[in-house]
């Protein structure tokens, strides 16, 4: 990877594609709140790809056999333990709902991502919008600069959650940002300035290609019409709209103090969750953050100790950061992966897929922290008190950012499909 963090050759790429085809760009959504206000509600997701150990992170079993080497921690919630690896965690109990009972019944990466982030298995006949496009078309507002739909990983499109805007359509797709280094020297800014092209363009030239591509698109349009030629226009006039405004800075981690940059961790995730920050602020709806690597069927603990090292400093501060801004009351933060792991150790020092009995964690927005809800017994063999579903789950996630999950979109084909169907809410987490 380039030293510096985001190339042009990213950025114009993604921008052409928004100017030559909605199918080609799906990542230009229904937008956050108006420029220079905050939505009522936002959310960041932290994707654990690959599948977390709960019993090596929130849900530790270290007086059995299957606790294995690690080692839990107190809290600053009494009574509250979790992993030793996460301190700083430990240390921001308080905001942290973790529930503990989690369970499914996929254990394939795929078909578990895909119901992670829809509510929904893969089916042929309806194609499934992801969590952050119902986030964009539920709070999003298309004359906002940025995206409200957003998501940062290592490796950008096929990443992270890799799931799509489904039958929404491609104008609440989301915007898939990649090329953070974890290079601690590398080039700070995602900045707007890798739009500009490599040989000065005279602002008249600029007006005679934009006019020319605005009159192609409007003989197109007068011929052929429908909604993939008004989405794909609409598109460009929002890339456009982004390089005008110089995406109003957002990309410019440089600007943050160095101290608050390190805290993040200068990691691909660390400064990922400090972009997260930098967006909601800006009035994105919907960022979603990946750490991958949680597959660890192999030498499970050394790896969770590193990914801990990684996760522990960069989630932390995000909290903190959120709530010293004034952010956190109206951001919702999820912490989650496909499934967990077995508590069983196998031969190899691993732990294999686990869909039975895992956690996952919220806080923000209201969430009532410092708790588990949950328990998986003595041995994480299986959910022995209140289990949560994915659609009780999902029911959760939007209850605290105020959208009602019982609401319904429409197909092409006028099929109503509601956000999440016959999920209950955990109460023990919301006010």
């Amino acid at each position: 990877m380039a030293a510096r963090e985001f190339s042009r050759r990213d950025f114009v790429r993604t921008s052409v594609a928004g100017a030559f085809g909605a199918a080609a760009c799906p990542w230009l959504p229904g937008l956050a709140a108006a420029a220079g206000k905050k939505p009522a509600k936002a959310c960041i997701v932290l994707w654990m790809s690959g599948g977390p150990s709960q019993t090596d992170t929130w849900d530790l079993k270290p007086d059995h056999k299957n606790g294995g080497p690690s080692r839990e921690t107190a809290t600053a919630v009494p009574g509250l333990r979790i992993s030793a690896h996460l301190p700083k965690l430990a240390a921001a109990a308080k905001d942290l709902g973790i529930i503990r009972g989690m369970t499914t019944k996929e254990g394939e990466h795929g078909r578990a991502t895909q119901l992670l982030h829809t509510g929904q298995l893969p089916s042929e006949v309806v194609d499934y919008p992801a969590l952050g496009s119902l986030f964009a078309k539920k709070l999003g507002d298309p004359d906002h600069d940025l995206p409200s739909y957003i998501t940062i990983s290592p490796g950008g499109p096929g990443q992270g959650g890799n799931v799509g805007a489904g039958f929404l359509g491609p104008q609440y797709a989301p915007m898939a940002v990649s090329g953070i280094s974890d290079n601690p020297n590398a080039r700070a800014n995602l900045t707007i300035d890798y739009l500009k092209p490599d040989k000065p363009v005279a602002a008249t030239d600029q007006d005679v290609r934009r006019q020319l591509l605005a009159d192609l698109q409007g003989d197109f349009e007068k011929r052929h019409g429908g909604a993939a030629t008004k989405a794909h226009a609409a598109n460009y006039r929002k890339a456009q709209k982004m390089i005008d405004t110089e995406a109003k800075g957002a990309f410019r981690l440089d600007e943050e103090p160095a101290k608050l940059r390190d805290a993040y961790g200068r990691t691909r995730f660390g400064q990922g969750c400090l972009l997260a920050r930098r967006l909601v602020e800006r009035g994105v709806s919907f960022v979603e953050v990946t750490l991958d690597g949680w597959d660890t069927h192999q030498q499970n603990f050394e790896q969770v100790k590193t990914l801990s090292e990684t996760l522990d400093p960069a989630f932390a501060t995000l909290l903190a950061d959120l709530k010293d801004r004034g952010l956190l009351a109206n951001t919702l933060v999820v912490w989650m992966g496909e499934f967990g792991r077995t508590p069983v150790i196998n031969n190899t020092a691993g732990r294999d897929h686990f869909p039975l009995a895992w956690s996952t964690v919220l806080a923000g927005a209201g969430v009532k922290g410092g708790r588990a809800v949950g328990s998986t017994g003595k041995d994480g063999a299986a959910v022995a008190e209140r289990p949560v579903g994915v659609a009780d789950f999902l029911a959760t996630v939007f209850t605290a950012v105020g959208v009602d999950p019982t609401a319904e979109n429409h197909t092409w084909d006028g099929r109503p499909i509601q956000l999440v169907k016959g999920g209950k809410v955990v109460e023990e987490l919301l006010p």
